[in-house]
């Protein structure tokens, strides 16, 4: 990952005042991006990790957002290092929540339990929703340091009361993701990753963006 500048964001000036990124600082950022999913990737590897990878490497990102480069090693591990043990609990209702989920969306849809196609959808609805939910949970985590996920959950759930198209989009991000993942190589999902992770950043500040005064 290199210390070049984030791309532009929507809050900032469009027109001829807004300097447009040349095509080599776009294909770099898109590198750092990609490498950043191979690394979150690489970490969550042991799945008792991947909690913690995961808020580390959005903390990373919204460092990049924010600052214009990444932050380095030492404060990367350390950040690590802290959310372990957190991180492994966040895993473990993840995952159930995900089985669950799964499981009665496949029941559903073979026929196994009875319901038909409006508990189909409604249990897909509420699976897309979840994994909106955690997605904007994950970018509250970068805000934080990649530090509580408690005090991160909160803060979602009060975006989603108070701007409720947020959840819409960091669902369809995740959603996407989803589908990109099952359709393409499997190799290429850890790429996506981070793409994900920027992408659900990237979504969340649009949507939670104050609007202009007068």
């Amino acid at each position: 990952m290199t210390g070049q500048p984030a791309p532009n964001w929507p809050e900032e000036p469009a027109g001829p005042a807004a300097t447009r990124p040349d095509w080599r600082d776009t294909l770099r950022n898109a590198t750092d991006l990609a490498l950043l999913g191979i690394v979150v990737t690489l970490a969550a590897l042991p799945v008792v990790t991947a909690g913690a990878a995961v808020a580390t490497g959005s903390a990373a990102l919204h460092h990049w957002i924010e600052n214009g480069s990444w932050p380095g090693v030492r404060p990367v591990l350390h950040d690590l290092r802290r959310a372990l043990l957190p991180g492994i609990v966040a895993t473990v209702i993840g995952v159930a929540a995900a089985a669950v989920l799964t499981v009665n969306l496949l029941a559903l849809s073979r026929g196994v339990v009875p319901g038909g196609t409006v508990l189909v959808a409604v249990t897909a609805v509420l699976t897309a929703a979840a994994g909106g939910f955690a997605g904007l949970t994950v970018v509250q985590l970068g805000r934080q340091a990649g530090q509580g996920w408690r005090v991160a959950a909160r803060a979602a759930g009060r975006i989603v009361l108070a701007r409720p198209a947020t959840l819409i989009g960091t669902a369809g991000t995740v959603a996407l993701a989803a589908v990109l993942c099952a359709l393409i190589l499997p190799l290429l999902t850890p790429i996506l990753v981070g793409y994900t992770l920027f992408g659900l950043h990237a979504t969340t500040r649009r949507l939670t963006r104050e609007p202009a005064s007068g």
